[in-house]
């Protein structure tokens, strides 16, 4: 029996500080936790085979989809299609806490990456090996 991911998203987005925190992979669905400092940037890339989801719930920032700049904060919402081209840019005032949805799933399960430097550190380890959370 599977017994699927249910939490208080909003809190634990709030309190996450790592760069990225994978909370839940399902065979076609993946929920991470993401937390930029001041000014950090995701960086551009492209997901040719897999739409996401961001949802911010702390922050302001942009987020930029084939080149469109879109300004966010608290409580937006966007959805980044496969093969566009994008990226998360935090505001200078505070960190950018929000959390994000890949379908299909984008990163090993259970992943956490303190910092940015980790993350791309980790990049060729780290993609989805099919494994999911149960």
């Amino acid at each position: 029996m599977k017994k699927g991911y249910c939490d208080n998203i909003e809190r634990l987005t709030v309190e996450n500080d790592d760069f990225r925190r994978v909370l839940y992979t399902g065979a076609h669905l993946q929920l991470v936790l993401m937390t930029l400092k001041p000014g950090e940037e995701i960086g551009e890339e492209v997901h040719e085979d897999r739409d996401q989801f961001f949802r911010i719930e702390e922050g302001q920032g942009t987020v930029t989809i084939d080149g469109k700049a879109n300004a966010v904060e608290d409580d937006f919402a966007v959805i980044v299609p496969a093969g566009a081209r994008h990226n998360v840019i935090a505001g200078k005032d505070a960190p950018l806490r929000f959390y994000t949805l890949y379908g299909p799933p984008e990163h090993k399960d259970g992943r956490v990456h303190k910092d940015k430097a980790q993350a791309e550190r980790d990049h060729d380890a780290d993609e989805w090996d099919g494994e999911t959370s149960e």
